[in-house]
This record gives C-alpha cells, structure tokens and sequence, in this order.
C-alpha cells in the first residue's frame, strides 16, 4: 500500500455538505435564523450567511463570510445576542440562511457564500439557499449568460437562481417547477420571495428538510434536521417528501407536489452513518438510535470471537455505533482514544508540518485505558486511511496489545456528485486493495466492514433491494441514478 500524503482537508473524513434554515413570521427572525445554523453548523464551516426580508422597509438585509458563525456574525458586528444587534443588522420577520461547506464552485473564492439573492422581473426581492450539487449545469449557465444573465460566483445556486428570475411564468411556483425540471442533481432548496417562505426537495428526496412551528405564534421554521428546530423551540411539524414544494405566506402553508411523475425515495444513506446530528429525527427514525443499531449489526457479523478486552470508538462520530457493539456482544466500552474539540480547522494552518502537528493532537490516546488491552476500534468510515492509520500508531504506541478495527459502514469506493464532498476515486483507500492489504497498510490486527445489507437492515429493517434500492448508496456501489 502506497503512503497517502495528507490532503488539505481537515479529517479522514467525508466534509460535511451544507445547512439550510428558514425563519417565517418570526419577531427576532434573523436571531433564531442564526440559532438554527449554530444547530447545524456541523455541516459545514467554510462559509455561512443571513438574509432577511423586512416588510415594512419592503427591503432585505444580508450578512454573509467566510468562516464559521461567530467568527462571521461578530466580525461585522451582529454580535451573538438576541435583540439589538441582530434587529438592526438584519431586520425582519423572514429570514433564510446557509453554512457551507463547498461542493460546486471554487472553494476559495469568496463570493461562494450563499444565500443568493437577486430581483425578480415583478420587482419583488428573492433569495435561494441551497443544500446538494447540480450536475452538468455548464450549458445552462452558458445560455443564461447568452442571454444577459450576470453572474457574481461560480456556484450552481445562482444558476437556480437566475433560471427562476429569467422564467417567463407569472407564478412563482411555476417558475421554480419550469427551473428545477431543467436540472439534473440532488437539493433541498429554502427560497424567499419577499415575505414569503418556500421549500423544495429533489424528486428522490437525497437532501434532508422538515418542518417545524410555534403554534401560538403562527411562527415556521424550514431546516435541513429536527436539532435546529428544537433549538428555536419549534415543534417538527413533518418531513417535507421527495419532489414537494411547501409554500408558507399569509399566516399558513400549502404543501403539494412539484412534478407530476413520482419517482421511489433514495435519501443518502451516508447521512445516517455520519452527516445527520445524532439527537436529530429523520423519518420518525432516531439518528442516535440508528447508529447504535448500526454498530450491533456490525458486531453481530464481525465480531467473530475476538478475544477482546474493550471496545473504544474513534470520537465523535463513531460513538453510537461503538455503545451498540459492546452491548451486542457484551465487552466493556470505554473512551480510549480522547478528542481534543479546540484545536480549530487544520486546513487554516500554513504547512504540512503544522497540519499534522495539529493531527497529532487532534486525538490522543488514554493510555490507562488501553494499555496492556486487546481492543476493537470503532470508527463511522475509512476515506483516506490517513487519520485510522495514524490512529493505530498511536494506539501501539500506548501499549495495546491487540487492535482490531471495526467499520459502521462498507468499503467507500467511489465519489459522491450529489451534495457531499469526497475525495476523487483514485484516493479512497478502499479502491487500493482488498482486506488484507488496508489491514497491513493500517497495522492492525483484524480488520472488518460492516455489509451493504447489514446497514440496510439496520437503518431500514430490511436487505437493499437491489431493482429499487431504498436509499442513494452510490459511494458504496457506484450506481448513479440521477
């Protein structure tokens, strides 16, 4: 196995797509906009923005940058508390924003921060936040620009945006239906027209959205996951379905469907072994929950009798799915591998050696713990192998005895082009050798993914159907249906 140089990218990880949430009818709108996204700001912290209607002004207000939420809200003197600072910088009671992490357009130009906003032909104002990827959009954005359009970024959002300024519809959703049936891709979609809030999802539903109240308000909330509403106080209302528009004005919302063919739901799967928040709801199935069953499914086809003292999972994300494989096969679980949450983003720092210096502290084994053990690891994914094989080293290095990795997932071997940022093929560790090969590059003892079926029947209950599969697996399978 070839040694894989580190890439910018901060964690041996997939990198987190976007977040997206709506306020509508909100006195502090703009704040519990910023709430939401601090909710779901896993998802990404490249860039992030606000953007607010206020109809008495019959204007809207923006604060967009780059970086993570207080480092851009403080930076241009928002501040972080509700009230005065937020009613004046960003006024309204609608408001839509996004946390970013790139998947289409330059990462490092800074005019890649969404929401987007423009004018639409009738005078009234419009804003798009967009959480997925546009495929082969190139000569859509040549005709739009043939035909007067200016563009301002190189993301596929503004081409959305423009596609629905330029449409020659009177209604608003029908330039949105006429758009969205040119594109091929996955999206969840917030727009504002004015004082008007509005949500799409693709016909396959790959992207997440729900929606959420305050009843007594006549207040709603749009957000890419249940956690950003709990933190509003809202109560989740219902997932907005594959291929529905919900239209929230006048007090009310109207929900119906955008496209007059159905097509079978392919949400991503990779969002419950990963992306989605653990104290999340999707689909009434618990996020948490489904990553612990997740690791019992693991254990159940890979424990195979190792004669194991301790099962510690990679933090965070591998947690759940460690708790559940200890509870099946009845090892004590323990944290021997400790997370340092303040290091920061790595890829900020100026050179390979202060990259992996702040590697190097990012983790940290717990000797008192490991020592002397033989231990089962688990870890959500392998991407790279970068962070797992140095991982191991350090575990040696803290005296195990025995190291047996254990994966919440099957062998990642191929890119995703429908939201979530990942590495070319030809870098996944898993496209450059079978088991055994990844076992001795890693310098581990035993080495186990978990089946495609096994993760199926963990989140859905039942094996992948392999004529209709359930969800988008095409990280695992390289079938690209859209």
């Amino acid at each position: 196995m070839p040694h894989s140089h580190l890439s910018y990218e901060n964690e041996d990880k997939f990198q987190d797509e976007c977040g997206i949430f709506a306020s509508y009818n909100v006195e502090s709108a703009s704040y519990d906009c910023f709430l939401g996204l601090n909710a779901l700001q896993h998802r990404g912290q490249e860039a992030c923005g606000i953007v607010t209607y206020d109809s008495e002004k019959k204007k809207i207000f923006q604060v967009l940058g780059k970086g993570e939420l207080s480092e851009v809200f403080i930076k241009n003197k928002v501040g972080n508390q509700e009230g005065t600072n937020f009613k004046e910088s960003l006024p309204g009671k609608f408001a839509i924003g996004h946390v970013r992490y790139s998947t289409s357009g330059a990462k490092k130009d800074d005019g890649n921060i969404q929401p987007v906003f423009g004018k639409l032909k009738d005078g009234r104002n419009i804003s798009i936040a967009h959480n997925g990827n546009m495929i082969e959009f190139d000569d859509i954005k040549d005709d739009l620009i043939k035909n007067g359009a200016k563009f301002s970024t190189t993301m596929d959002t503004e081409v959305i945006l423009h596609m629905i300024v330029e449409n020659s519809k009177d209604n608003i959703v029908d330039k949105i239906r006429d758009s969205l049936k040119e594109i091929r891709g996955a999206y969840s979609l917030t727009i504002m027209v004015d004082d008007m809030i509005i949500g799409v999802r693709d016909i396959y539903g790959v992207r997440p959205l729900v929606l959420g109240q305050i009843k007594e308000k006549q207040s709603y909330f749009l957000s890419s996951e249940t956690c950003a509403l709990d933190i509003v106080g809202a109560t989740f209302l219902k997932t907005i379905d594959p291929g529905e528009i919900i239209i929230i004005k006048d007090g009310n919302y109207t929900i119906f469907n955008l496209f007059e063919e159905k097509k079978p739901q392919r949400f991503c799967l990779f969002e419950y072994i990963y992306f989605l928040r653990p104290d999340s709801i999707n689909d009434n199935l618990s996020v948490y929950q489904a990553r612990k069953s997740i690791g019992s499914q693991l254990a159940q086809e890979s424990y195979n009798n190792i004669d194991a003292d301790i099962v510690i999972p990679v933090p965070d994300s591998g947690i759940p799915a460690a708790l559940g494989f200890a509870e099946k096969t009845g090892l004590k679980f323990d944290f021997g591998i400790i997370r340092n949450h303040y290091i920061g983003r790595t890829f900020l720092k100026p050179s390979d050696e202060k990259r992996n210096s702040d590697l190097h502290i990012k983790h940290n084994a717990n000797k008192s713990v490991v020592e002397g053990k033989k231990i089962v690891v688990v870890d959500d994914s392998i991407v790279r192998g970068n962070t797992s094989r140095r991982i191991v080293k350090m575990l040696r290095e803290a005296g195990a005895k025995e190291i047996h990795m254990r994966i919440a997932c099957p062998e990642i071997k191929f890119s995703c082009l429908y939201g979530i940022d990942t590495p070319d093929k030809n870098e996944l560790i898993s496209t450059k050798g079978n088991i055994e090969q990844l076992r001795e590059y890693l310098g581990l003892d035993s080495l186990a993914f978990l089946s495609l079926d096994g993760l199926y029947k963990a989140v859905k209950g039942e094996k992948r159907n392999n004529s209709q599969p359930q969800f988008c697996d095409a990280c695992f399978t390289g079938e690209y249906f859209i």
